[in-house]
């Protein structure tokens, strides 16, 4: 099977139904943003040597520490004053420094004030994308509702619908296989939940929309290169589930 929609594929699903379900007391709060997003940085070409940064401490100049600025200020741990704009440099500063122990603070690291083998295995891992510095967030967590809490309201047991777009799909693999992944993955929420997923044809109608797309598609969420973006989801009653057509490597491989 292709470990894209293996290992990969159920922590979108585990993300995504989560959010789109939420009756599970235990989840915490989105407070804005539409999608939860599924980051995988190591299979991005821009984080491919994460070696050269180890051990990287303040007054360290590393080409590629812009790109782990930008990361850290996706998440939360590093702002940007009034007078400036994103354009960071490779210099690892005392505001990087100051990021990088907020982080290692939230996720339980130990406090080196460096990018240790452990904070840069941290920062490699899969994640949402919603940022860790809310304070009604937990850094620790890997999920969460979306603001609000917004539901399907179909009764004590519901049945949902979906659907796969007729325009955005991907050809390196093949229709019938990523219809069997889905079905299996609804088959094991069907199990455990009291919900029911039902493919049906009819796109535009159907509960759940599933679609591959790249870069800017008209969402506000881009697939973009740099945080290595691979999925994205709506919360009921829009049910948008978009992932993305860029092939990543290993992930397409066969085990």
């Amino acid at each position: 099977m292709f470990p894209l929609f293996g290992n990969c594929f159920f922590l979108f699903f585990f993300l995504f139904f989560f959010c789109f379900l939420p009756r599970l007391c235990f989840l915490t709060e989105i407070t804005s943003g539409q999608a939860t997003i599924i980051t995988t940085d190591d299979h991005n070409a821009t984080w491919h040597n994460f070696t050269r940064f180890k051990d990287a401490e303040k007054g360290s100049h590393i080409s590629g520490i812009s790109e782990l600025k930008k990361y850290f200020h996706r998440f939360g741990y590093l702002s940007i004053p009034d007078n400036q704009n994103d354009n960071f440099t490779d210099v690892f500063d005392a505001q990087f420094e100051s990021a990088v122990v907020l982080y290692q603070q939230k996720f339980g690291l130990s406090i080196t004030e460096k990018l240790d083998s452990e904070t840069i295995s941290t920062i490699m891992s899969p994640r949402c994308s919603v940022s860790d510095t809310s304070p009604t967030i937990h850094a620790t967590k890997h999920f969460a509702y979306f603001y609000g809490r917004p539901r399907w309201d179909h009764g004590s047991s519901m049945t949902l619908t979906y659907a796969f777009s007729s325009t955005d799909m991907i050809d390196y693999i093949s229709l019938p296989k990523i219809k069997t992944v889905f079905k299996r993955s609804f088959s094991k929420w069907a199990s455990v939940i009291p919900v029911n997923f039902t493919e049906i044809d009819n796109y535009p109608s159907a509960n759940i929309r599933i679609g591959f797309f790249k870069g800017n598609h008209g969402d506000s969420q881009p697939f973009d290169r740099v945080l290595g973006v691979l999925a994205h989801a709506f919360s009921p009653e829009n049910g948008r589930f978009h992932l993305t057509k860029m092939k990543r490597g290993p992930l397409i491989s066969r085990k």
